[in-house]
């Protein structure tokens, strides 16, 4: 199951209903103290039963309810609720009208002991006696059948008679309800659901500085509970041979207890009153001198944090069907030097292109938002009312978000480079090292405009420069349309330093060398001029997985993720091991060192 929203009411800042969208890889945006910070902590609540507390109520809004909602995607295709029978959530009409399964945990915040109620808010039966079904047990469930004068298929289910009393009934009269989930095969399905809910990983910018502090636990903690979800169907074996046992030592029991009582021993019967746990493993981590790790500085602990999730990103790269799991990073760049909050924001966002795996994270500093994806970013801040909302990515509020945290373009530019993505812009840091011409990982002079995407810092440096008649430089893909030659041509028609040009290969893949991909990902790929080498690459990741199905079975959306993580994959890291011996045999006109060197020259003429 995969987060697709999250939306909170009356809970702490957030008096009136607000919704949030969540993608693989979320970035919620804004100053200090507007919010953010709730929103993880609502999700905190939500899955792993952190209780609320009469101060978590808005200040106006004390003693009315409180409610934390989320809706999932990517849904178990069957449950099974009784008797070992299978349903579906869209059988038991529990999605709500966009087809998402939406759960809503309600709190009483004014009671002396608050618990939380749950509920499906679903697109359900509203027609006489067909709302209820779901809370009926199965003896009325029969007499509910009885009064309709249906007979289910098997009525020792309960699913049966509901889908038979539904079938008589025809006209449904469906409208979004609250199903209540506390009790009845309502309270077997949320138990069930629960198995197929993503684990949730909260790491916190403020912490206590203790032994066990949860800086370095929860890393191994979530470690555990993944590996322990990993391997639930073993354990559910285990699980159910253990209640065999036990089952056949009540069994005798009461029988002996029948030779001597009938009538006490028909009332008596085994039953488990707690299900096992199965993750009370505890692990610290210390360094060789014996010291716990987190007793060291706090950039040191967050180091840690770092490379947990660099290495979470690699296992999850490599493990099919990795168990759903979210993680959510408040301030990322709390207590790090500008070069590791790079390195922490990229292997989250490499975590959350691995499968089943989301990303949230919370930031206010202009460098980690110039960071991230516009389309992730949700950009929370207070209205005239200072009631806080939510704003989705788009220029506007990407506009809002410059302005606001106070990202600017750098002034020291002389060049504006126009590339299409931001692939191509680590394949050009990449190579630039390998020339003497110029270095783009570190030159100011040069300013990367990604036309295609990219991130916010991108974005700003095509807005503000716009107008500043700074000199241009655009190279874009040939592909096999030349899609993009009449801008290039446009572009030289201006003349003085403005230049263009398209590849002279398919695109920039095809410029890297078959030996740097292996390298960089031990897959051997052959490499021409024409070819979609993101595709080809792809395919040949695709057949290297044990027990993959063939290509052609692979869904478009699928395919399409594959290329995409390719295309990274291929810039990224095979662009790295390019040496350049490598780079002019697959170039040996010269094509990319030339443009380095054009690009130098306008930077020189500028300066």
């Amino acid at each position: 199951m995969r987060l697709k929203r999250l939306t909170v009411e009356n809970f702490r800042g957030y008096r009136e209903r607000t919704s949030v969208s969540m993608a693989d890889f979320t970035s919620i945006v804004g100053k200090n103290d507007v919010g953010k910070s709730t929103l993880l902590e609502a999700l905190e609540i939500f899955f792993n039963g952190k209780s609320p507390d009469a101060d978590d109520a808005h200040v106006q809004a004390k003693g009315q309810l409180s409610r934390i909602s989320c809706e999932f995607d990517a849904l178990p295709l069957k449950i099974v609720i009784d008797a070992e029978a299978e349903t579906t959530l869209a059988a038991e009409h529990l999605l709500n009208a966009e087809g998402y399964l939406e759960i809503v945990k309600e709190f009483d915040l004014s009671a002396s002991k608050i618990a939380a109620k749950i509920y499906a808010n679903a697109n359900h039966p509203t027609a006489q006696n067909a709302g209820d079904l779901l809370q009926l047990t199965n003896a009325k469930l029969k007499a509910r059948c009885k009064e309709f004068g249906v007979k289910a298929d098997d009525d020792r289910v309960n699913s049966s008679m509901r889908q038979a009393i539904w079938d008589a009934i025809g006209d449904l009269q469906k409208q979004s309800s609250l199903i209540s989930l506390n009790d009845a095969d309502g309270k077997e399905l949320w138990s069930q659901l629960q198995k197929d809910l993503p684990t949730f990983a909260l790491f916190q910018a403020d912490r206590s500085s203790r032994d066990d502090d949860s800086e370095v636990a929860d890393p191994m903690d979530v470690a555990i509970k993944d590996a322990v979800k990993a391997v639930d169907a073993r354990l559910e074996e285990i699980r159910q041979e253990i209640k065999g046992k036990v089952d056949e030592v009540a069994k005798r029991t009461l029988a002996k207890l029948r030779e001597m009582d009938p009538t006490l021993a028909d009332d008596l019967r085994a039953e488990f009153k707690a299900e096992p746990k199965w993750s009370g493993f505890k692990v610290t981590l210390r360094d060789h001198d014996d010291i716990p790790i987190n007793k060291r500085g706090s950039g040191v602990r967050r180091l840690i944090l770092l490379n947990f999730f660099r290495a979470e990103a690699e296992r999850r790269q490599e493990t099919a069907n990795a168990p759903g799991i979210i993680y959510a990073v408040e301030e990322p760049e709390s207590s790090q030097h500008p070069s590791n909050q790079r390195m922490l924001v990229n292997a989250l966002l490499d975590l959350s292109e691995t499968g089943n795996t989301q990303v949230i994270v919370t930031t206010h500093v202009p460098g980690i938002a110039a960071l991230v994806p516009p389309d992730s970013v949700r950009f929370v801040q207070r209205d005239a009312a200072r009631h806080p909302r939510v704003i989705e990515g788009n220029e506007e509020v990407l506009k809002q978000v410059a302005d606001e945290l106070g990202v600017l373009p750098d002034k020291r530019v002389k060049v504006l480079f126009y590339v299409e993505g931001p692939n191509d812009v680590s394949f050009l840091e990449h190579v630039s090292k390998l020339t003497d011409h110029i270095d783009l990982t570190s030159d100011p002079r040069v300013a990367f405009v990604v036309t295609g995407g990219g991130n916010l810092k991108h974005w700003v440096n095509k807005q503000y420069f716009r107008g500043l008649d700074l000199p241009e430089v655009h190279y874009y893909d040939r592909d096999n349309d030349h899609q993009y030659a009449e801008q290039i041509a446009a572009v030289v028609a201006r003349g003085g330093h403005n230049w263009g040009a398209l590849t002279a290969k398919r695109e920039i893949e095809n410029y890297l060398h078959p030996t740097a991909v292996l390298a960089a990902t031990n897959i051997q790929i052959t490499i021409d001029d024409v070819s979609d080498i993101p595709l080809v690459f792809a395919q040949a990741q695709h057949g290297a997985s044990t027990g993959a199905k063939p290509w052609a079975e692979v869904s478009l959306d699928d395919a399409r993720k594959k290329c995409s993580k390719a295309k990274k994959k291929l810039c990224c890291e095979s662009a790295g091991k390019m040496t350049l011996e490598l780079l002019l045999e697959r170039d040996p006109g010269q094509e990319i060192p030339n443009l380095l060197q054009r690009i130098a020259q306008i930077v020189g003429a500028g300066s």
